[in-house]
């Protein structure tokens, strides 16, 4: 340890002469010490970045390229390349709930379905706009750390992380409603107790992705997760095949509307178009960032056809009988029922290690033996663990993604964008017709929020009861 002698004689630490040169000369404020005490500070004392430390690399870099004469190399994704990332960003779990968003709102709910897609893609657009005022920001916090300082960080963090682990709480409902649908009559014997089917499934797909989790490296898993795509237009045309030639039919009307169901519908719906926090990771990825508008755009026309397509054919098919997921009430003895439950099962099984990943890197970085990989698996088992309790005690699929939809997927997709794009631009202070839109997206959407969180918990209450 370096150690210094200074004025009174006494030996201090590097850390405590820093500590005297800030308080006592206050080198940094004043600056009239000699210019070898300024050097030796300068030398010793890192310089404060206005974001967190972990852009600290992408901060000299950006200012080693703005230094230098030379031209920034253009790397990056194809506009095609990101289309692709982000119409799989947003196809998701949300698709096999849809049809039942559809039957608690009812046909005309179908309007709030292009609504909320419109309102997403306008914030997104938002967010976009909030990177342009700052070309450190890579990444949602960053927007929040920008416009709020770290209280923003920190909370457009946190609701980041629930979501995260709702939606893999939601993987191993999923997982367990779908086995059960396949084998009904399947139950478990574990230490002399008696297991249901649904629970004992549960529990086996946890075992079954829980290696998965303790992996570093997912990069297999990640290539084999961008297949949501491809497994949602499998989930579409299975569906529409089992309806047009396996028997089922297109004969229920549903109803025009239903009031009582619209904070469900629109919550769901809410669900199915919370991609925001991957879409400055995105925007950032691109070769050309002037084209990502575009990309919104495509991606959710692209998004907003698929949604709509399975929704209209689960409603016409089975009406106001519908179930949490539209897999739980296609007949299992057809093979286009079967090659849908199984696309269904092989979603959480690729994408649950990645949903985990950024939580447990989270609350490894907190703790000084964070390169410990016993410890890393440790904390790893004991998330899977967390989910796995929640997922037994809240088994309900629907009303949970409702409650992920209001309480989380509203402000991470609309009143966040609209909060951090006010604060970042003009402030507060100043109106005009833009601000008068995002207030008044500022007000429905905390009302929807409001309401859709209550219900949803209230639905699930009822259903604790019940139980």
């Amino acid at each position: 340890m370096n150690v210094v002698q200074w004025r009174s004689g006494k030996s201090r630490t590097k850390n405590n002469m820093i500590h005297y040169l800030k308080k006592d000369c206050r080198l940094l404020e004043v600056g009239s010490c000699c210019r070898w005490q300024r050097r030796w500070l300068a030398a010793i004392v890192p310089t404060q970045p206005k974001m967190d430390t972990n852009n600290v690399g992408r901060m000299e870099s950006q200012n080693q390229h703005s230094q230098s004469h030379e031209p920034l190399p253009t790397k990056g994704t194809t506009f095609l390349r990101t289309c692709f990332n982000g119409v799989n960003t947003l196809s998701g779990v949300g698709i096999l709930s849809v049809p039942y968003a559809l039957s608690q709102g009812g046909w005309l709910s179908i309007i709030l379905l292009l609504l909320v897609a419109l309102l997403c893609f306008y914030t997104g657009l938002l967010l976009r706009r909030c990177m342009d005022s700052d070309p450190l920001i890579k990444t949602y916090p960053d927007i929040g750390h920008v416009a709020f300082g770290r209280k923003g960080r920190v909370i457009i963090s946190s609701f980041m992380y629930l979501e995260l682990f709702l939606v893999a709480v939601e993987f191993l409902i999923m997982e367990g409603d779908n086995l059960h649908k396949l084998f009904p009559k399947q139950s478990f014997d574990i230490f002399g107790m008696k297991i249901g089917g649904k629970q004992g499934f549960v529990l086996g797909t946890a075992l079954v992705v829980l290696p998965t989790t303790w992996l570093r490296n997912l990069g297999v898993l990640a290539y084999v997760s961008a297949g949501g795509v491809i497994a949602s237009v499998i989930l579409v045309l299975a569906v529409f095949w089992g309806g047009a030639f396996d028997g089922v039919g297109f004969h229920e009307r549903g109803e025009l509307s239903n009031w009582n169901g619209l904070p469900t519908a629109v919550s769901l719906f809410t669900f199915c178009y919370c991609g925001h926090a991957v879409f400055p990771t995105l925007c950032n990825s691109m070769k050309d960032k002037s084209q990502f508008p575009k990309v919104l755009v495509v991606c959710f026309i692209l998004s907003t056809i698929s949604y709509g397509s399975m929704a209209i054919l689960g409603y016409l098919m089975f009406g106001e009988h519908l179930a949490s997921q539209v897999t739980l009430n296609l007949p299992t003895k057809n093979i286009s029922s079967k090659i849908a439950i199984y696309t269904t099962l092989m979603n959480p099984i690729t994408k649950y290690a990645l949903i985990i990943a950024p939580m447990a890197t989270s609350v490894e970085e907190t703790f000084p033996f964070r390169e410990s990989k016993m410890m890393s698996c440790l904390i790893r088992t004991c998330l899977v663990i967390c989910t796995v309790i929640v997922a037994l005690l809240l088994p309900y699929f629907g009303y949970v993604m409702a409650f992920m939809g209001a309480f989380l997927g509203i402000n991470v997709s609309i009143l966040f964008p609209c909060l951090c794009y006010w604060k970042i631009t003009t402030g507060f202070k100043k109106f005009g017709i833009e601000r008068m839109l995002i207030l008044m997206i500022l007000l429905i959407g905390t009302f929807v929020a409001v309401v859709g969180t209550y219900t949803a918990l209230t639905n699930i209450m009822n259903e604790v009861k019940t139980k």
